[in-house]
């Protein structure tokens, strides 16, 4: 304490004298050790409001959002500043308000720096101001005390494919993770359902089924409402059907933290959760993860300070890529380098953080999702110099968690895994020159913009809905002997979505899901139109004599109950078929399912939506996530087996939780029995608790 108050002291006089603005001396003039002493009370009066003020106003604040936040940090800092030089005696002390700002700043940087840089030597000093920046109190145990039993970490890193792990080790790109692996530890792929992305994965992880999650986006007919996962309200919705479904609360029921996630896994800490993020009230923690961020002001200057350097790296990637005619390439301008200094900058500084202080505490479980290297790879690929950057401090980020458990009071296993991977490719726009919603208009006749007519998909397939219509209107007898229906005058617009290079088509004026040959006589050449497309794979639709097919190029038509791994699904791997006919059961599958080519010798697919870096649907690296598990551990999956579908993923965890902490119920919670013949359990019916397990030894004691 005293040195960094003496170099507070001397920063103060060092910025008095270069800053016009600010003083430290009468009218008059002082002498120089009068100045110093004016400089060193208000280097104590600052630290001390800044100890016993600023948590005060930061937890004031905590529902303020967060770039918000950490601009008001600036300004309140300064505004202590202010008061600090108007307790000096004299008025010795005077800035100007925008002066005060800077000089806070420097302040606060400073002073962090010095007491980092003195505690890091010293590990006893480094432990101790670690629990301060977290906001923790050091728990007391005595030195008898037995251990406790380790804790278990939970590290998602966002987008992060298998192949892109193992490249980036073998670059030197992640010298934590090959430091782990040369001492043991385990890296499992495993293989995701049909929609590859977060909201599907990562419901399936914390809360054991991801059942009805047809796509990151989809319209649901029987409400009318159109859900996408990073929205709030369909989080909520997504995360109260899981529970309903498995009478679990998830995977982190007990003494559990879920921190930059969309889900909460039925933790009671949650910072950053989408799904908590619209509540309000006692019970909405979503945002206590800013308050043990922000409470050190050098936090704010520091994450101000590398969210300026991440736009201005954006800024220039983006122009080398523009410059050197860089293929494929997607607009990066407008807010899109804010949006990517958020996810790489605040909300890595915010999860981690977290995370540390969940540590810290010495709480059993914890999932942390950290999405910087997702975000940037849509933009500029899964591959290159930009996403190599991002993993480099990803790994970063990892060896301080890593470093932080070594002072946390209980042992901790800190697993590494990732939700989906990423496939690279040109964008469907990009490479045929019309969108997927243009071509389905086209397919169906409606219109479509002169620019799509122009190209030869739009072009065709305008020319087959013209011959086919006419050919329909003319043919009172379908191929089946039955009396066609008439066209409606006015049919609905489709509901064209796109997920990755998964696009879905929905015919909202039709109450149930369209069948093949519903959806041929209303529009005879859409599906043909479709399946033989050189950008489209194959597709899914129901059929009234069939059940379901799938349809590719060629003519290419196979029930989905007599569907393998061979034939239109051979090029996208083993698994796929399975994966195809498990959501083809979904409730709200949509009417047509589009699942784009795939080019095994390079590995691109093609996104309907403006990313080069996509996922969402079926091939390449998309569907290839990892597992990264230490020794400690049991194996994820038997000798020769694989590890398939998100909801596979949150069992294993669950034995992992159970092997570091034993059963997963608050044991303390269940009443005494009155009688040895039964048990009563109490068991609250809130989607933030859990269940009892049904392999819970409660359960199969056949005595209770």
């Amino acid at each position: 304490m005293a040195v960094v108050w003496a170099v507070s002291t001397l920063t103060l006089l060092v910025l008095a004298g270069l800053l016009p603005d600010f003083q430290l001396q009468s009218a008059d003039g002082d002498t120089f050790t009068r100045t110093a002493l004016t400089a060193a009370a208000a280097a104590g009066a600052f630290g001390l409001l800044g100890a016993l003020v600023w948590p005060l106003i930061v937890r004031a604040l905590l529902l303020v959002p967060a770039l918000v936040l950490g601009l008001l940090v600036f300004f309140l800092n300064g505004s202590l500043l202010l008061v600090a030089l108007w307790l000096i005696p004299d008025g010795r002390g005077v800035a100007d308000p925008e002066t005060a700002v800077v000089v806070a700043a420097v302040m606060s940087a400073v002073a962090s720096a010095t007491s980092t840089a003195l505690a890091v030597r010293d590990d006893d000093a480094y432990r101790r101001r670690l629990y301060r920046l977290t906001g923790r109190t050091r728990p007391r145990r005595p030195e008898d005390a037995p251990e406790q039993a380790p804790g278990t970490v939970f590290l998602q890193l966002d987008g992060v494919g298998h192949h892109v792990l193992r490249g980036a080790v073998a670059d030197g790109l992640m010298p934590t993770v090959a430091g782990w692996l040369d001492t043991g530890h385990r890296l499992t792929p495993w293989r995701t359902d049909w929609s590859s992305q977060t909201g599907a994965s990562q419901l399936g992880i914390l809360h054991g089924s991801n059942e009805d999650v047809p796509a990151f986006r989809w319209y649901e007919k029987d409400t009318g409402r159109l859900m996408v996962s990073n929205r709030p309200a369909s989080a909520v919705e997504l995360q109260r059907r899981a529970v309903r479904r498995t009478g679990d609360g998830g995977l982190l029921t007990v003494d559990g933290a879920s921190r930059g996630n969309l889900f909460s896994g039925g933790a009671d800490q949650v910072a950053l959760v989408l799904s908590v993020a619209a509540r309000r009230g006692p019970r909405n923690r979503s945002r206590a993860g800013y308050f043990a961020y922000f409470s050190d002001p050098a936090n704010a200057v520091r994450t101000a300070g590398s969210l300026a350097a991440e736009c201005l790296r954006e800024v220039g990637q983006s122009t080398r890529a523009l410059l050197r005619r860089q293929t494929p390439r997607v607009s990066r301008g407008g807010t899109y380098p804010f949006v990517r200094a958020f996810a790489t900058v605040v909300e890595r500084d915010v999860v981690v953080s977290a995370v540390m202080g969940d540590m810290l505490a010495g709480r059993t479980a914890v999932y942390a999702d950290l999405v910087a290297y997702d975000e940037v790879a849509h933009h500029s690929g899964p591959h290159g110099r930009d996403t190599d950057q991002v993993l480099r401090r990803l790994d970063r980020s990892i060896a301080l968690i890593a470093t932080v458990a070594e002072h946390a009071p209980r042992p901790y296993r800190i697993v590494l895994l990732s939700d989906h991977g990423q496939s690279p490719g040109e964008t469907f726009e990009g490479a045929y020159g019309l969108t997927l919603k243009d071509l389905v208009r086209a397919g169906c006749g409606l219109p479509v913009p002169r620019r799509v007519r122009r190209t030869r998909s739009g072009s065709e397939a305008r020319d087959a809905a013209r011959d086919a219509l006419r050919l329909a209107l003319h043919r009172p007898v379908d191929e089946t002997g039955e009396t066609a229906k008439e066209l409606p005058a006015r049919p609905s617009e489709p509901v064209v979505l796109a997920s990755g290079n998964l696009g879905l088509v929905s015919f909202p004026d039709v109450p149930h899901r369209m069948t093949r040959e519903e959806i041929d006589r209303r529009h005879p050449a859409l599906l043909r139109t479709l399946a033989n497309h050189p950008g489209v794979g194959f597709v899914l639709v129901a059929s009234a004599e069939h059940g379901s097919v799938v349809l590719a190029g060629g003519g290419a038509e196979v029930p989905v109950a007599e569907l393998d791994d061979g034939g239109p699904l051979a090029v996208f791997g083993p698994g796929a078929a399975e994966a195809v006919r498990r959501t083809d059961g979904f409730p709200h599958v949509a009417d047509i399912m589009v699942n784009s080519m795939y080019d095994p010798a390079t590995g691109t697919v093609h996104a309907f939506e403006e990313q080069i870096g996509s996922h969402g649907g079926l091939g390449g690296e998309q569907s290839r996530p990892f597992l990264l598990s230490p020794p400690e551990l049991s194996p994820p999956v038997g000798e020769g087996e694989e590890l398939v579908g998100a909801e596979r993923v949150h069992r294993v965890l669950r034995r992992w939780l159970r092997e570091c902490s034993g059963p997963q119920v608050p044991l303390s919670s269940l009443s005494e029995p009155s009688e040895p013949s039964s048990l009563e359990i109490s068991l609250p019916m809130d989607e933030s608790e859990s269940l009892l397990p049904v392999d819970h030894p409660v359960v199969q004691d056949k005595n209770l």
